[in-house]
């Protein structure tokens, strides 16, 4: 049995449980979360998925995230995944949830942010390169580079609302 998710409705509530392969072709909504990280430069990291990954093999992200498991608030996992993919345990602050309909969507994508001076330990399996990128930067290749849909869809919603707006939450673990 695959990794198993909850199926959410357009209102965001448990409508069951499925396999998250399951929910991804059958387009089922259900729920990620992922953290921006910014370093105390203010920088943004920006990495590229890991080319064997099943989803956007190669494509760039500034998103670091998942699958929110069954019975999992998304702060949870965000900060789980956080540390299985680069080794962090930071404080997260929410900054907002969404429905997202581009790449795998529809999901429900909740965005959290880091500040992140530690150093990174990566998951060779998620990602084969890691970088920092000013905002300035990142504005000029988002639209150049092949990007995940829906990271590219988050940056855009938070360079509108501006780095360290959101609210902090104690990372789990």
């Amino acid at each position: 049995m695959g990794e198993l998710v909850e199926r959410v409705d357009e209102d965001d509530r448990v409508l069951g449980v499925v396999e998250r392969a399951e929910a991804v072709r059958e387009k089922w909504l259900h729920r990620i979360a992922v953290t921006i990280c910014r370093d105390p430069e203010g920088r943004i990291l920006v990495v590229r998925r890991a080319k064997k990954r099943s989803l956007f093999p190669g494509h760039y992200d500034v998103l670091v995230g998942g699958a929110v498991g069954v019975g999992e608030s998304y702060g949870d996992a965000a900060a789980r995944e956080l540390a299985e993919e680069l080794g962090l345990r930071v404080p997260l602050r929410f900054l907002f949830k969404f429905l997202c309909g581009q790449g795998v969507g529809p999901i429900w994508l909740a965005v959290y942010e880091a500040t992140v001076s530690e150093t990174l330990v990566p998951d060779a399996g998620e990602s084969d390169w890691q970088g920092w990128m000013t905002v300035a930067d990142l504005r000029e290749v988002v639209d150049e580079r092949c990007f995940v849909p829906c990271g590219r869809e988050a940056l855009l919603r938070y360079l509108e609302l501006g780095p360290g707006s959101g609210t902090c939450e104690p990372a789990a673990g």
